[in-house]
């Protein structure tokens, strides 16, 4: 299992387009549910920063976002809608309580 945490920043006029490429990749999520992924997005209060939370628990740890065509339209415009580029973390789970459960 791989944990990831991304963060950035994104330019303050593109932050609702940012959000509607983030609920287009869970809408397609929900309707495709792959296995081996559990993700998370977050907005922080300033309204341009955003955090995402994956959990990769493919025996091979590929990550099935990828395969995901909103996830790649997210992916194709996102240095450009960012003022502060993404910022990936991959964690160690020390442990977790109910986090990443349904």
């Amino acid at each position: 299992m791989k944990q990831i945490l991304v963060r950035y920043k994104v330019k303050p006029d593109l932050a609702d387009e940012n959000q509607r490429y983030i609920e287009n990749v869970f809408e397609e999520l929900r309707r495709n549910s792959p296995a081996g992924i559990r993700y998370a997005s977050f907005k922080q209060t300033d309204g341009v920063s955003f955090v995402h939370l994956a959990s990769i628990e493919t025996e091979d740890e590929s990550n099935p976002l990828i395969q995901s065509q909103a996830f790649q339209a997210f992916q194709a415009g996102i240095k450009d809608r960012c003022a502060e580029q993404p910022i990936a973390i991959e964690l160690e789970e020390v442990g977790t309580y109910h986090f990443f459960e349904n």
